[in-house]
Formats: C-alpha cells, sequence, structure tokens
C-alpha cells in the first residue's frame, strides 16, 4: 500500500476540463500517498483508534468502518486489539475500494473478523454496534442527508458506544477560515503539490466535498440523541470528534 510508484500525480499536468472528483481505480491506486499527503493528522487519527477502543469498546461488539476506502481503520484496529475483541464491518459506495480493501484485510489480519460491504451507509440495514468509525466520509454526502444518518447511527449504537467523526472542517469567521485554507494548502506544498495540482484538485472537489463547521456537528451530534460530544483533535482545517451514547 505504500508503494512509491503509486505516487499521487493524478492532477500534476493540465487539464482542459477538471472533472469532478471520484473515487475510482485511478484514486484507490494512489490513495495511500494521496490521502497522506492531503490529509494533516490522518496517521495520528489512524493511532488512536484502537487506544480510544481499548477504553471504551465493549469486548467483542461490532465495530463499523462507514466510507472504509481501503480498510485503514480496521488495519490499526487489528494491530491493537486481539481477534476476539471485535468484529469489523467496513461499508465503502466504492467498488474499487472495497475490491480492495477486502483484499488487503484479508491478507494483513486474517485471524480478525473483518468483512466489507459494497454500499450506502444511508441505507444500510445496520446490526447493534459498540463502535462506529466516520473518517473523513460525512463530509462527501449532501448535507441535507446529514442529519438522518446521525439519528441511524445513533441508533444503532449500544449504550456505552461511542461514534468517531473526523472532517475537513469550516471556521465560522471568515478571516480564521481563510488562514486556516492557506495554511493547509503550504502543507500539501510542504508534501510535494504543486500550485496546479492543488488548484485542479480543489475544483474537482468543489460541490463533492461540503465541509461543515466543528460547531454545526458537535449541534447535529447533539440533536441526534448523542449525551455528549468534544473535539479530541485538531490539526489546521482537519478535526476528529467523538461522540458518547449512554
Amino acid at each position: 500500500m505504500s508503494d512509491a510508484s503509486y505516487r499521487d500525480a493524478i492532477f500534476s499536468t493540465p487539464l482542459d476540463r477538471v472533472a469532478r472528483f471520484s473515487f475510482d481505480e485511478q484514486v484507490v491506486a494512489c490513495f495511500p500517498d494521496m490521502i497522506r499527503r492531503s490529509v494533516p493528522g490522518y496517521g495520528q487519527i489512524l493511532g488512536m483508534l484502537g487506544v480510544i477502543a481499548e477504553r471504551h469498546l465493549r469486548h467483542g461488539a461490532r465495530v463499523y468502518d462507514l466510507g472504509c476506502s481501503l480498510g485503514a481503520a480496521g488495519l490499526a484496529l487489528a494491530g491493537r486489539l486481539p481477534p476476539a475483541a471485535f468484529d469489523y464491518t467496513g461499508v465503502d459506495l466504492s467498488p474499487a475500494m472495497v475490491s480492495r480493501a477486502r483484499e488487503t484485510l484479508g491478507s494483513e489480519c486474517p485471524e480478525h473478523a473483518m468483512t466489507v460491504l459494497e454500499g450506502d451507509i444511508r441505507t444500510l440495514d445496520y446490526r447493534p454496534a459498540g463502535m462506529i468509525l466516520l473518517n473523513f466520509t460525512l463530509q462527501f454526502l449532501p448535507p441535507e442527508d446529514r442529519d438522518a444518518l446521525m439519528r441511524r447511527l445513533h441508533e444503532a449504537l449500544e449504550p456505552g458506544g461511542v461514534l468517531i467523526l473526523s472532517e475537513k472542517i469550516k471556521a465560522a469567521d471568515e478571516q480564521e477560515n481563510a488562514w486556516l485554507v492557506e495554511r493547509y494548502h503550504d502543507f500539501k506544498r510542504a508534501n510535494g503539490y504543486s500550485d496546479l495540482e492543488i488548484s485542479q484538485k480543489r475544483t474537482a472537489l468543489e460541490n463533492v466535498l461540503i465541509p461543515d463547521s466543528l460547531e454545526a456537528h458537535h449541534a447535529r451530534l447533539a440533536e441526534a440523541g448523542f449525551s455528549r460530544s468534544l473535539t479530541w483533535f485538531q490539526f489546521l482545517n482537519f478535526a476528529s470528534l467523538i461522540a458518547f451514547k449512554e
């Protein structure tokens, strides 16, 4: 997954027309490199999932990883927890992602119960779960669908269960938001992306990735029924929240 030959160069040449971003075979091929160089703090968030699960996940409970992409969260959990500690179900809408995730999880952690489903997380028939992960997934759903999904996830969680929500965010203050966006672009430049790549990818993601503010996320979680939520991680305009069900 870390093969240097799969370096993200999708937007490295000028395009006459920049198509809407999609999680197709081209993206899957370079996804580990893309997310490593594009998402500040991604590795730290993954590294804490097992630590959080040790504290909050009932032994043997189900973990949903919604928008699981290549199954990195599943690998992180399996690297920290024994096979009997949890039952993992990853869900993704991209057939290419699902295929690669099944292959990777099957080969890397064969003793763990790891299932990957192709499906829409908005209509999935959820079973009771002790932990639900939404790592940079909600931001790709239409805003009008987000409240209903969060209510369904709250219903699916067992009492004492937790939801991890990681998202690109926007600041309410325009000046603060502009500074965060500028520093994020500096972060990408420091990781080898050119101004052309940054500009073309931003165009591709327009109206595809629609961020909310931290305040909006916390309000949505409260309205869905979560007893409390807190922001446990933030790096520039990327953050991760944890929500608790009593």
